[in-house]
């Protein structure tokens, strides 16, 4: 178990790379969409594809704690929901909350948005529905990310040996 949570622990790290990368181009390409001309679809464009990944990579993470840590992933027509409100909850013997209940509430509008951007045509994707997650992604993000530090951590000090002093 002490391999695989150390190994859990790096991936995290390696995603929060990728999540922060991620982050930063949602913002900077709505912001090319507020300066475009007739380009600015193709920024929207990339703005809902860039909030879509972002979503999805924490969520990457969430199934793969259910599975290594907690032994408990959940199913259903609602398991997307479910899973990203077991990340915000303490498994009493196995791990504290991975993420914090406004952490949750800041991802669930991302989670909300990318189920719009799986259904829906780009084209019929409004910048109207994308301000609010945009807006609220630096300070959600900032939050997020000292989080999934903080658990990667955690894992870390699973597998470092009791020492006597």
């Amino acid at each position: 178990m002490t391999v695989r949570m150390r190994e859990l622990a790096e991936r995290i790290r390696a995603e929060v790379m990728d999540l922060d990368r991620v982050a930063r181009r949602a913002e900077r390409f709505w912001r090319a969409a507020g300066e475009a001309g007739v380009d600015r679809d193709a920024y929207l464009d990339a703005v809902a594809l860039n909030l879509q990944s972002f979503y999805s990579g924490n969520e990457r993470l969430f199934e793969l704690i259910a599975r290594r840590v907690d032994e408990v992933v959940p199913g259903g027509e609602t398991w997307h929901r479910d899973l990203l409100r077991q990340m915000a909850r303490e498994i009493e013997g196995r791990r504290p909350a991975v993420i914090s209940e406004a952490s949750a509430a800041g991802l669930e509008l991302c989670r909300r948005f990318r189920h719009l951007v799986r259904n829906l045509y780009a084209m019929d994707l409004a910048p109207e529905r994308m301000a609010p997650v945009v807006d609220a992604l630096p300070q959600v993000w900032a939050r997020v990310q000292a989080e999934w530090l903080a658990f990667a951590g955690f894992l870390e000090e699973l597998t470092e040996p009791i020492t006597e002093g």
